[in-house]
């Protein structure tokens, strides 16, 4: 494919229940994260570290816990890209994005009310790969600053962005 070499990846299941209202939407799993076979797997992402400062999900529990915590709280996780080519973890890399099926998706999980969009790259793919969500009546969204090391952000500059998930939830209810 334009002689892209890369292998094609293909990303992490979604987390999400029926009681989730909040789906935060990341571009692609890193590295890291493909093999252990879980989101935000790389210390240096600071998505646990705004977690536990939101809502006490520590960062430090086993995945397993952390997992259980964020749906407890009504928050589910998923990628915009279900596979790809990509050399490294960097999402500058992407190529021959697939995405996932988000708005079959949100259909099968009618309570999700609001997409967090964990960084430019994985709002810019949805609005080029699947616009149509963004137009679905009853769902708000918004572009918040990536988790990843790479967005040199101070981690409290990140949180107040954060917050919004948050709001979200006190609305829901």
């Amino acid at each position: 494919m334009g002689g892209y070499s890369a292998p094609v990846q293909n990303g992490l299941v979604p987390v999400a229940d029926q009681q989730s209202v909040v789906l935060v939407l990341g571009s692609f799993p890193s590295e890291q994260s493909l093999q252990a076979g879980q989101y935000y797997a790389n210390p240096r992402n600071q998505f646990w570290k705004l977690m536990e400062a939101l809502f006490e999900v520590p960062s430090d529990a086993s995945y397993d816990r952390r997992v259980a915590s964020l749906l407890g709280w009504r928050i589910g996780l998923w990628d915009v890209i279900a596979r790809c080519r990509r050399k490294g973890s960097a999402d500058a890399a992407i190529r021959d994005i697939v995405p996932n099926a988000l708005p079959e998706f949100l259909r099968r999980h009618p309570s999700i009310s609001y997409l967090a969009f964990n960084g430019a790259r994985a709002e810019a793919t949805a609005v080029a790969h699947a616009p149509e969500v963004l137009r679905l009546e009853g769902v708000r969204h918004k572009r918040l600053p990536s988790s990843s090391p790479a967005h040199a952000v101070p981690l409290a500059r990140k949180l107040e962005s954060w917050r919004t998930l948050s709001v979200w939830l006190m609305e829901s209810e």
